[in-house]
Order: structure tokens, then C-alpha cells, then sequence
């Protein structure tokens, strides 16, 4: 079967501006946060979800601070700010592209992504873009509401850590949309991806800080950890927030955010341009 190229077919040079890729790839997007609409209870119940997550937290962490004032250059109030606004930005950022590529391989249904004459990644980071648009307006922004009203989050630093805070977790959805589409690609040649998704979910939680902030971990993984893309995804947005990034160190944070995007982005590109030559279909 012949497949879809990543980039734009041959059209006149008149239809290669910017205009014309918005329109194609906006309608993507409208159809992403359309089709979110039909499972707004979801989202209802999911305020009340990261509500408990964070309470549990809470209580946790309030226990291991009662020995000690300062753990790892946090205090308490600064962890409990770091763990709600972790949860809240999760809220945003969480996509499906890997689940939703693996059960279009199942239903024997990816043959009409490679027919579309756009590229198959960005139409699904369009698509997940409409839905983290919804996700903010139905979760995100409810949830902070909750959070802030009940646990006593600190404000962010200062206006210049809030708009570095709010490009990083915008960038933040790119990185884990790009490592998503690249873990997706993967059920075309495993048809079932199952397991692998749900060791992705637990250890990109883990990596990221999101479950504990990279700091607490042993030097040795903190190392590691620097030349790995995940602690762009809630580490660093967090500690842009709490204003423990600051000054030039807040260019050098979002710089090797958007390299990050760039470079998960061209391995999804490679994986996807390798495994798009062995589609078979099954299901339908």
C-alpha cells in the first residue's frame, strides 16, 4: 500500500502560505475539541480526580515535612505549590495520540490517515491540540479554581516567571505529543501496544517530576535525567513558576524546551516514515 507522504503533495505555490496550512491543520484542531465535547462528564469527574490526587498528596507530604523544615531546598508550602500546579498543567498537556494510533492499526482504520494529503503527525497533534483546548476550559482552569480556593498555593513568582511558565507548559504539550506519536508508531509493527503504553504512562509521570521533583532523586539520576527531554515536561515548568529558574537561566529553560520539541518531533518523523512502509491492515 502506497502511503501518504509527511510533507504537502505538489499544489501551486499560492497554496503553500501560511494561511492555507493554518485553515487545513485549524480544522484538525476544531475536530479534536468537537469530538472532546461528546465526553464532557469526563471531564467533570476529572476535576474531582486530580482534586483527590492532590489532597493525597497533601496529607502525605505534610507528614514528611513535620520532621523537617526543608527538604532538598523546598519547603512545605513550595511543595504543595510544585504538587497542584504539576497536577493542574498535567490537566493540559495529557494527550492521546499513542492509544488513538494504536486503535486505528486494531480497526484496520489508519489507511485513511495515509490518503489524507497532510502530514500525519502534525493531524494528530492538531487534533490533540483541539482537545487539550477543551481540557482547559472544562479541567485545567476548574481545577486550579478548586485547588486554589481550598489548598494555600503560592502565586507565581513574578509576571516574568508566570509568562515563562505559561510558553513552557504550552511547550510542554509538544513534548508529550512528540514522544506519544513516536510510542504510537510502534503499533504498526506490535499491532497490540497495550503494555507499552502503560509502562510510557507510569514512567513518563516519574521522569517528568510530576510524582516527585527530580531534585529528591540520587545525583547520579539527576544527571541522567538532564540529557533526557522528560524533566521539560512538569519539572521545569513548576520551578519556572515557584521562581527558582530565573534570569538568563529562564532563556536557557525554554531554549532547551523547544530543542527538545524539534528533536522528538524528527524522531517521530523517522520512526513514522520507517514504519508507515510495513502497514498491514487488519480489522475493519
Amino acid at each position: 500500500m502506497a502511503t501518504s507522504d509527511l510533507a504537502l503533495p505538489s499544489r501551486p505555490q499560492s497554496e503553500f502560505s501560511l494561511a492555507a496550512v493554518a485553515r487545513i491543520y485549524g480544522g484538525f484542531l476544531r475536530v479534536g475539541f468537537v469530538n472532546t465535547m461528546a465526553y464532557r462528564l469526563r471531564y467533570y469527574t476529572g476535576i474531582v480526580t486530580y482534586f483527590i490526587y492532590v489532597s493525597i498528596y497533601y496529607f502525605i507530604w505534610k507528614a514528611i515535612y513535620s520532621h523537617s523544615a526543608s527538604i532538598e531546598g523546598f519547603d512545605f508550602s513550595q511543595l504543595l505549590t510544585y504538587v497542584a500546579v504539576g497536577w493542574i498543567i498535567r490537566s493540559f498537556y495529557y494527550n492521546n495520540i499513542d492509544q488513538e494510533m494504536a486503535t486505528q492499526v486494531l480497526e484496520g482504520k489508519l489507511a485513511m490517515d495515509l490518503i489524507k494529503p497532510v502530514n500525519t503527525q502534525w493531524m494528530y497533534i492538531a487534533q490533540a491540540l483541539g482537545e487539550s483546548a477543551f481540557r482547559l476550559t472544562m479541567l485545567t482552569v476548574p481545577t486550579a479554581i478548586v485547588l486554589l480556593l481550598v489548598f494555600p498555593v503560592r502565586k507565581p513568582a513574578g509576571v516574568e516567571n508566570f509568562v515563562a511558565f505559561v510558553f513552557s507548559v504550552f511547550l510542554s504539550f509538544f513534548l508529550v505529543a512528540g514522544v506519544n506519536f513516536a510510542v504510537g508508531t510502534f503499533a504498526i509493527r506490535l499491532k497490540s501496544i497495550l503494555g507499552l503504553l502503560r509502562a510510557k504512562y507510569f514512567l513518563l509521570e516519574l521522569f517528568s517530576g510530576l510524582l516527585i521533583p527530580i531534585s529528591f532523586f540520587p545525583h547520579i539520576f539527576q544527571q541522567i535525567f538532564a540529557f533526557m527531554p522528560f524533566q521539560y515536561i512538569s519539572y521545569i515548568p513548576v520551578l519556572l513558576y515557584l521562581g527558582k529558574i530565573s534570569g538568563i537561566g529562564i532563556l536557557k529553560a525554554l531554549g532547551m524546551q523547544i530543542f527538545w520539541v524539534a528533536a522528538l518531533v524528527a524522531i517521530g518523523h523517522a520512526l513514522w516514515s520507517l514504519s508507515s512502509k510495513q502497514i498491514t491492515i487488519q480489522g475493519g
